[in-house]
Protein backbone atom coordinates (compact mmCIF):
# COMPACT_ATOMS: atom_id res chain seq x y z
CA UNK A 1 0.00 0.00 0.00
CA UNK A 2 1.28 3.46 -0.93
CA UNK A 3 1.96 6.24 1.55
CA UNK A 4 -0.73 8.91 1.24
CA UNK A 5 -0.14 11.84 3.64
CA UNK A 6 -3.34 13.44 4.90
CA UNK A 7 -1.94 16.99 4.64
CA UNK A 8 -1.52 16.88 0.85
CA UNK A 9 -3.80 17.23 -2.17
CA UNK A 10 -3.57 14.89 -5.17
CA UNK A 11 -4.33 14.62 -8.89
CA UNK A 12 -5.61 11.66 -10.87
CA UNK A 13 -2.24 11.73 -12.69
CA UNK A 14 -0.47 11.04 -9.35
CA UNK A 15 1.01 14.43 -8.57
CA UNK A 16 0.83 15.79 -5.03
CA UNK A 17 0.49 19.37 -3.80
CA UNK A 18 1.47 20.82 -0.43
CA UNK A 19 -0.07 24.27 -0.05
CA UNK A 20 1.71 26.94 1.97
CA UNK A 21 -0.30 30.13 1.65
CA UNK A 22 -0.43 31.10 -2.04
CA UNK A 23 2.48 28.79 -2.88
CA UNK A 24 2.43 25.08 -3.58
CA UNK A 25 5.14 22.45 -3.57
CA UNK A 26 4.56 19.84 -6.28
CA UNK A 27 5.93 16.33 -6.73
CA UNK A 28 4.83 12.82 -7.68
CA UNK A 29 3.19 10.41 -5.30
CA UNK A 30 4.67 7.35 -3.65
CA UNK A 31 2.39 5.25 -5.87
CA UNK A 32 3.75 6.93 -9.02
CA UNK A 33 7.41 6.55 -8.09
CA UNK A 34 6.82 2.90 -7.20
CA UNK A 35 5.13 2.26 -10.56
CA UNK A 36 7.92 4.03 -12.46
CA UNK A 37 10.76 2.18 -10.75
CA UNK A 38 14.26 3.62 -10.33
CA UNK A 39 14.19 7.26 -11.46
CA UNK A 40 17.30 8.31 -13.38
CA UNK A 41 16.38 11.79 -14.69
CA UNK A 42 13.86 14.53 -13.93
CA UNK A 43 13.12 17.34 -16.41
CA UNK A 44 11.39 20.29 -14.78
CA UNK A 45 10.85 23.88 -15.92
CA UNK A 46 13.05 26.79 -14.98
CA UNK A 47 12.17 29.44 -12.41
CA UNK A 48 9.79 31.91 -14.01
CA UNK A 49 7.98 29.35 -16.15
CA UNK A 50 4.19 29.65 -16.20
CA UNK A 51 2.26 26.44 -15.53
CA UNK A 52 -1.31 25.79 -16.59
CA UNK A 53 -3.37 23.29 -14.59
CA UNK A 54 -3.68 20.00 -16.46
CA UNK A 55 -0.86 20.80 -18.92
CA UNK A 56 2.45 18.93 -19.13
CA UNK A 57 5.25 20.69 -17.25
CA UNK A 58 8.07 18.14 -17.37
CA UNK A 59 9.02 14.49 -17.46
CA UNK A 60 10.36 11.79 -15.19
CA UNK A 61 12.61 9.16 -16.72
CA UNK A 62 13.05 5.81 -15.04
CA UNK A 63 14.82 2.63 -16.04
CA UNK A 64 11.42 1.42 -17.30
CA UNK A 65 9.86 4.41 -19.07
CA UNK A 66 9.48 8.17 -19.49
CA UNK A 67 6.37 9.70 -17.92
CA UNK A 68 4.91 13.19 -18.31
CA UNK A 69 4.32 15.45 -15.32
CA UNK A 70 1.04 17.39 -15.27
CA UNK A 71 0.62 20.70 -13.49
CA UNK A 72 -1.93 20.34 -10.69
CA UNK A 73 -2.32 24.13 -10.43
CA UNK A 74 -1.80 27.19 -12.60
CA UNK A 75 0.94 29.58 -11.57
CA UNK A 76 4.55 30.68 -11.85
CA UNK A 77 7.48 28.47 -10.88
CA UNK A 78 9.32 30.37 -8.13
CA UNK A 79 11.77 27.63 -7.13
CA UNK A 80 12.97 24.31 -8.52
CA UNK A 81 14.52 21.44 -6.60
CA UNK A 82 18.13 21.67 -7.78
CA UNK A 83 19.00 18.52 -5.82
CA UNK A 84 17.15 16.44 -8.42
CA UNK A 85 19.75 17.30 -11.08
CA UNK A 86 22.42 15.21 -9.37
CA UNK A 87 20.12 13.03 -7.27
CA UNK A 88 16.93 12.15 -9.18
CA UNK A 89 16.60 9.07 -6.95
CA UNK A 90 15.31 11.40 -4.20
CA UNK A 91 11.94 11.08 -5.93
CA UNK A 92 12.08 7.34 -5.10
CA UNK A 93 13.47 7.58 -1.59
CA UNK A 94 11.57 10.65 -0.34
CA UNK A 95 8.74 11.53 -2.76
CA UNK A 96 6.92 13.77 -0.26
CA UNK A 97 9.93 15.60 1.16
CA UNK A 98 13.37 15.87 -0.51
CA UNK A 99 11.88 14.61 -3.79
CA UNK A 100 9.64 17.64 -4.45
CA UNK A 101 10.02 19.13 -7.93
CA UNK A 102 8.78 22.71 -8.15
CA UNK A 103 7.42 25.45 -5.92
CA UNK A 104 4.62 27.34 -7.67
CA UNK A 105 3.09 30.70 -6.86
CA UNK A 106 -0.56 29.85 -7.43
CA UNK A 107 -2.37 32.19 -9.84
CA UNK A 108 -5.76 30.43 -9.85
CA UNK A 109 -6.70 29.44 -6.27
CA UNK A 110 -9.89 27.76 -7.53
CA UNK A 111 -7.68 25.05 -9.08
CA UNK A 112 -7.29 23.64 -5.56
CA UNK A 113 -10.99 22.67 -5.58
CA UNK A 114 -10.24 20.22 -8.41
CA UNK A 115 -7.66 18.30 -6.34
CA UNK A 116 -8.40 15.21 -4.27
CA UNK A 117 -7.80 14.87 -0.56
CA UNK A 118 -6.01 11.79 0.81
CA UNK A 119 -9.25 9.84 1.24
CA UNK A 120 -10.39 10.50 -2.34
CA UNK A 121 -6.93 9.67 -3.71
CA UNK A 122 -6.90 6.40 -1.77
CA UNK A 123 -10.27 5.55 -3.33
CA UNK A 124 -8.91 6.53 -6.75
CA UNK A 125 -6.09 4.01 -6.31
CA UNK A 126 -8.52 1.37 -5.14
CA UNK A 127 -6.47 0.70 -2.00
Amino acid sequence: MSQIPANLKFTKEHEWVRLEGNRAYVGITDFAQHELGDIVFVEIPDVGAELTAGETFGTVESVKTVSDLYAPLSGKVVEVNQSLIDHPELVNTAPYSEGWMVLVEVSAPDDVKELMDAQAYTAHLGE
